[in-house]
């Protein structure tokens, strides 16, 4: 394989892109089941947000997922996989209150952020372009949706 990019950080950037995915995926599935599960005063508004959030991080596992592969290695697809290399924690087993709910998909979307941020220089020294362009949508959305759901902590 020859796209201009050494195997050594082909590697490297396909093993960063997997935690990405695994942090995108799990935190997705949290997401998801906060939507089902959350209830109290704020049940309209958070359900409604909560399915906003996890459908924006279904259609991203697909391309950070893709991307992996284009480089030429095999992307994670199993709940072990995820679990050995994601940095959010799995979704509590007992579902938390609403503002409970919130304060965790904060740190949830500042941990994926965190992850994509530190794959980054990596990608720009290997002249990755698309990877770079990948991390940098990722960091937009999830910086973003960060600061909605902290909106709603402050009193």
């Amino acid at each position: 394989m020859n796209i201009g990019i050494s195997e050594k950080d082909r590697a490297a950037i396909a093993q960063g892109l997997s935690h990405l995915l695994a942090d995108t995926y799990t935190l997705y599935l949290t997401t998801h089941n906060f939507h089902w599960n959350v209830t109290g005063a704020m049940f309209n508004t958070l359900h409604l947000m909560f399915m906003g959030q996890y459908t924006e991080l279904w259609n991203a596992v697909d391309p950070i997922a893709e991307r992996i592969r284009s480089l030429g290695h095999v992307a994670p697809g199993s709940y072990a996989d995820f679990s050995r290399l994601a940095s959010v924690p799995d979704v509590p087993s007992v579902p938390p209150k609403a503002l409970e709910m919130v304060r965790i998909l904060v740190k949830g979307h500042e941990a994926v952020a965190r992850t994509a941020r530190e794959l980054f220089p990596v990608a720009d020294k290997a002249s990755d372009e698309p990877t770079c362009d990948l991390l940098t949508q990722r960091l937009t959305v999830h910086e973003q949706t960060a600061w909605m759901l902290r909106s709603l902590l402050e009193e």
